[in-house]
């Protein structure tokens, strides 16, 4: 059976740090990094606003597309949010999963 996984970029601000990482569960998740529960590099340099994700079927192909996506330049996951958020607005009260 496979497990459904989310592939996530938090940012600390707009053209800020970004951090991005891979969960089974992106509410849980982008709700610890907003409230620094886990010391972590997004806790260290105020990455608590979600600014773009992707949800997968299974979450081995988040976790593939997440090592792909680490060796990218800053300017093409800044080209991947602004594509989708524009204005990077914090999308976390608007996630219905």
């Amino acid at each position: 059976m496979h497990k459904p996984g989310y592939l996530y970029l938090m940012a600390s601000g707009r053209n800020g740090t970004t951090y991005l990482g891979v969960t089974a569960d992106l509410l849980k998740r982008v709700w610890q990094h907003r409230n620094g529960v886990i010391d972590s590099f997004s806790k260290k340099y105020g990455c608590t606003l979600l600014v773009w994700y992707e949800a997968f079927d299974d979450i081995q192909q988040a976790r593939q597309r997440e090592l792909q996506m680490k060796k990218w330049k800053r300017a093409w996951k800044v080209e991947l949010i602004e594509r989708d958020n524009p204005q990077w607005l914090d999308l976390f009260d608007s996630l219905s999963l």
